[in-house]
């Protein structure tokens, strides 16, 4: 069948299923077009979408042994998870970019006050310290965005990463944060 063929295999389905690689590679020929153009309408951004193609061929692997030919079709699964994957990717997105224009804010703010306030003064500390936790790339690429309200693209271009590894370790180092951060305003004070 020519690649991008949405017509219904029940035989890759059940080859898919019992962990065939040849069949995996088979549904990828086939329905990668379809998901990266479910990913694209979605996201509105080429290199987010060929990141959901990955990552939903990805779990759609892994987790074969929940897929049953006998429920559906794989092309349904798979639309199933791109649909999912997808709407979490631009959940996370928003939820970033709300982050980003906060700190953005707040580091507006804090130039405007001029005199320092102990507590931003101590937020800060605290928020240099998690940063130096994450390590790196995680953390000059958190900073280049903090700090110097760097674009994805920017930074990117600035430490010679592809821009979808930039917007990964951004997305999980803003959910890390987050984490360690409500982990610390939840522990009882001394």
């Amino acid at each position: 069948m020519p690649a991008g063929s949405l017509e219904q295999d029940p035989a890759l389905d059940r080859a898919f299923a019992s962990g065939s690689e040849t069949a995996l590679a088979e549904a990828y020929r086939r329905f990668a077009p379809l998901v990266r153009s479910m990913a694209l309408r979605r996201l509105a951004d080429a290199a987010a979408a060929d990141d959901v193609v990955q990552e939903v061929f990805i779990r759609a692997w892994k987790y074969r042994e929940s897929y049953s030919p006998e429920r559906s079709s794989l092309l349904a699964w798979l639309v199933g998870i791109t649909r999912n994957f997808a709407v979490g990717v631009g959940t996370s997105r928003t939820r970033e970019e709300s982050m980003l224009e906060v700190a953005a804010s707040q580091r507006r703010e804090e130039a405007d006050d001029g005199v320092g306030n102990p507590d931003r003064v101590a937020d800060k500390v605290v928020i240099e310290a998690e940063l130096d936790r994450l390590g790196e790339p995680q953390g000059s690429i958190l900073r280049l965005a903090f700090h110097e309200d760097l674009t994805h693209q920017q930074i990117a271009d600035r430490l010679q990463m592809p821009l979808g590894t930039v917007k990964t370790h951004i997305r999980r180092s803003l959910v890390h944060l987050r984490h360690r951060l409500e982990v610390s305003d939840a522990a009882p004070a001394r």
